[in-house]
């Protein structure tokens, strides 16, 4: 389905302009290994602990979701070092993006913090709180 906003025909070319948060420019994900030990699990607790720091499971895998506005990101929305941006900026593709919908809407777990995921953890592993 093709989007259309104030008679403009919105493309992979010009979806940025209309994207009013640069949502893809305000975090970093790190891929995590499939955590299946409790020890595992403990340290995801301790990372989630951290402000701004959550964590997803989808069709890729287990993310580290870090929620940070790119030092580079201009009031407008546009790159402050376009020419010289990282390869990962380069590479990201448009096509489907947060503009589309939310990511979090393919999240398959999502845990916004220690305590989403204390309760996860606890009714993964029935001796969660035995030593």
């Amino acid at each position: 389905m093709t989007k259309t906003i104030d008679g403009i025909k919105v493309t992979s070319e010009n979806k940025c302009s209309f994207c009013t948060g640069s949502i893809c420019c305000t975090y970093v994900t790190q891929h995590l290994d499939t955590p299946r030990s409790k020890e595992d699990f403990r340290q995801l607790l301790w990372q989630v602990s951290h402000g701004n720091v959550k964590i997803y499971k989808d069709d890729d895998g287990w993310t580290l979701l870090i929620n940070g506005k790119c030092q580079h990101l201009q009031i407008n929305g546009d790159c402050g070092i376009y020419e010289e941006r990282p390869e990962i900026c380069r590479e990201h593709t448009n096509d489907y993006c947060e503009y589309d919908s939310p990511s979090e809407e393919g999240f398959e777990l999502y845990f916004e913090n220690y305590f989403d995921l204390l309760k996860y953890c606890k009714k993964r592993f029935k001796s969660w709180d035995k030593k």
